[in-house]
């Protein structure tokens, strides 16, 4: 690898995974691409997808449900959480269903729930 590689190689590998999750974001954003993994779509019966081991799931959406009586609590908690502006977290704690952080590893995932949880919103992870 070359230098220039290694270098930010060593530079991502200090961003804790909500800002990995962020840089994700904003690489989607502003290519226009998904860094979604392409879903390969099974021809045939049912049985041979049975028959396969059920993998644990790696990746999580925080999702919200309601943001509760403390709105003002949960908005905090979202600018925390993501480079969201004022207006744009006070719609997503306003929205049920908002997406809040996607495709986060599972303890990223359940200390975000349990945050917005704190101040009053009901969460669940997809």
């Amino acid at each position: 690898m070359s230098d220039k590689l290694e270098k930010i190689v060593e530079e991502l590998s200090t961003l804790s995974v909500l800002e990995a999750a962020d840089l994700v974001k904003k690489l989607e954003e502003k290519w226009g691409v998904s860094a979604a993994a392409p879903v390969a779509v099974a021809a045939g019966g049912g049985a041979a997808v049975a028959a396969e081991p059920v993998e644990e799931k790696t990746e999580f959406d925080v999702v919200i449900k309601d943001a509760g009586g403390k709105k003002i609590d949960v908005i905090k908690v979202i600018r925390q959480l993501t480079s969201l502006g004022l207006g744009e977290a006070k719609t997503m704690a306003e929205t049920a269903g908002a997406k809040v952080l996607t495709g986060v590893g599972k303890d990223a995932a359940n200390e975000a729930k349990k945050k917005l949880e704190e101040a009053g919103a009901a969460v669940v992870l997809e």
